[in-house]
This record gives C-alpha cells, sequence and structure tokens, in this order.
C-alpha cells in the first residue's frame, strides 16, 4: 500500500510499482554497504508530499550539487552541508500533464552542469510547448532552448563540452538525440534496438566516456556503448552488462569502465565490473528508496533515492569509495 501522496507523487509510484512488478527483480539483500564503499549515510531528506522526488544530479565545485525533483517540476541547489534550497519551478502544461507518455505527470528529468554554471535539464510534459531541452543561466529564470517530441519522454542528459553538444535519451522512443548547447533542432544521434522499450521505459541514464556513450535499458536491465566516430556519428552498440533490473542512472568510478549502477526497483546500488559481472554494495538497508541516480566527488558517491515506490523517506545518501 502506497502512503497518502500528493497526485503527481501517487502516479509516480504507481507507475514505476508497475515497472517493477514486470521486471521482476530479485528480493533485495538485507545486509548494508558492501567493500568497495563504507560509510553509507543519508545527508538529505526531501519533501515527497511536495513533489519532491530527486531524480537526477550535477556536482558543482566547492561542494553544491543541482538537483532535478522530477514531480515537483523543479531544480534545487543541494549546499554542501545538505540544505536544499529551489532554484525554479517549471510551468504546469495546461492539460496537466495528463498525457506525458508512460508516467501521466510533468516532470523534470536528467541535468548537466557546464563550466560556466549554466544548467541543462530536460523536462517532459506530453505537450509540444513545453517539451524538451531547457537551460538555466546562473541568476537567470529557465528557458527552452530545444523542443523534442511530445509523444516521447526525454530522461537521461549527457553534455560534451568539447563539441558543445547535448546528447538526451528518449525513453519511450529508443532515440539518443543531439542537441548544439547553443540550442536549435535536435537530431536523432541512434535509433539502435538495444535503446527501445519492452514495454515500459527503456533508454535511460547516459554517460561520455572514453570517446563513448554509454547509456542503460531500464526495462531490459542493460548497460550499453556506442562509440563517437570521428565524424560525430554513432558507431555500433555493443552491450557491456546485463542482469541489472530497473538499472537507472549511473556513474564511472575513475577505475575504468568500472561504474556504480542505481537499481530503481529492487533500491540497490551495483558495483558493474568491466567485464559485465556485477555485485550490489548498496541495500534498503543503508536507506535507499528507489535510486535514480549516482554522481562521484573525489572518494564521496552520492546516490539520490526517489521513493517512486517505497513512499518514504526520498533522499541523498552518501558513501566512502575506497581504492
Amino acid at each position: 500500500m502506497f502512503k497518502k501522496l500528493s497526485t503527481p507523487a501517487l502516479s509516480a509510484a504507481i507507475l514505476v510499482a508497475a515497472s517493477v512488478a514486470a521486471l521482476t527483480p530479485a528480493p533485495a539483500s538485507a545486509s548494508a554497504v558492501s567493500a568497495p564503499l563504507s560509510g553509507a549515510r543519508i545527508t538529505t531528506h526531501f519533501d515527497l508530499a511536495k513533489g519532491q522526488t530527486p531524480e537526477n544530479i550535477a556536482l558543482a565545485p566547492g561542494g553544491a550539487a543541482y538537483v532535478t525533483l522530477a514531480a515537483g517540476r523543479q531544480i534545487a541547489e543541494i549546499s554542501s552541508k545538505g540544505a536544499v534550497r529551489i532554484l525554479a519551478t517549471l510551468p504546469k502544461p495546461a492539460d496537466g500533464g495528463v498525457h506525458t507518455p508512460v508516467l501521466g505527470f510533468p516532470l523534470t528529468v536528467g541535468i548537466v552542469r557546464a563550466h560556466d554554471g549554466t544548467l541543462y535539464f530536460l523536462y517532459a510534459t506530453g505537450t509540444p510547448d513545453l517539451t524538451g531541452v531547457w537551460r538555466l543561466r546562473p541568476g537567470g529564470v529557465p528557458e527552452r532552448i530545444a523542443a523534442l517530441p511530445a509523444d516521447g519522454l526525454p530522461n537521461g542528459l549527457a553534455l560534451d563540452a568539447s563539441t558543445h553538444t547535448l546528447y538526451v535519451t528518449d525513453s519511450v522512443l529508443g532515440t539518443i538525440w543531439h542537441v548544439p548547447t547553443t540550442g536549435g533542432t535536435p537530431t536523432a544521434w541512434s535509433t539502435a534496438p538495444e535503446l527501445a522499450s519492452a514495454g515500459f521505459l527503456g533508454a535511460n541514464g547516459l554517460k561520455i566516456h572514453r570517446g563513448a556513450l554509454w547509456a542503460t535499458n531500464l526495462d531490459k536491465g542493460t548497460v550499453l556503448r556506442i562509440p563517437i566516430r570521428h565524424d560525430g556519428r554513432a558507431g555500433s552498440v555493443r552491450t557491456e552488462a546485463t542482469g541489472l533490473p530497473g538499472i537507472d542512472d549511473f556513474e564511472f568510478t575513475g577505475h575504468g569502465d568500472q561504474l556504480l549502477a542505481a537499481l530503481n526497483g529492487p533500491s540497490e546500488v551495483a558495483l558493474v565490473q568491466p567485464d559485465g559481472s556485477h555485485s550490489i554494495v548498496l541495500t534498503p538497508a543503508d536507506g535507499l528508496q528507489n535510486p535514480t541516480s549516482v554522481a562521484l566527488r573525489g572518494d564521496t558517491v552520492y546516490v539520490l533515492s526517489a521513493a517512486y515506490v517505497t513512499a518514504k523517506d526520498p533522499n541523498i545518501v552518501r558513501a566512502h569509495l575506497n581504492d
């Protein structure tokens, strides 16, 4: 049973619950933090009744972080001490967002930060006037710089600062788009079948790493690698890891292709090795509540939990990454 929530948060919980059931994940381990992580603790709590479901994170120098609060349609700044400050609330679509594909509510999703402090983020509403890539300059107001298809669900976002290019996963259309940071018309960079959903949400998390785009597929529980060719086009997709139910966003640890991945349904974080094998290093016993994304600053790991299904205590868990 779900606790009494605001309508957007309840919609999120019900719909993600459906995905969890479809994915039939294995029961979560009762053990707490495992090597190479240690010292897991909750450092920030969010207000679920206000739609504060933390979805994605971008770290900034000085210890601050920027977070999308999906059901609240907000961008928030999190101080180094865990204090939450709302920077912007996106306009609600005229229909309330009921036509947002799959989910049925408007939500802010992926976010990245440029060196000059500009934030780029995604907003999905099911309406052509609001769905797309948005920008928030320091001290400014949010503005849409590129429209994306209203019948899709933009989700993961990555920034290639060297080419001034933004890449976007679409979890419904099974597409990776690319858009100049100056804005304009998006172009489909890859529509490989490995990106497609299997009934709920497909391509999800996204990172640029060692000359390639890496993406996850939530429905298929996979990690994918797509080389960026010299001419900028997409190379052939290679599946790097499987068996990761409900995989959302992820982050590389700095040890080659090793990465940490948020498993939304089981409320776990997996350590995925370069050979594709994985182990569970954080569980609900560490405070996870349907984790959505992972970030790394030095040897500190940040895990966002949106509590879509558990319907309690959306939070940020921090842990130490040991060498």
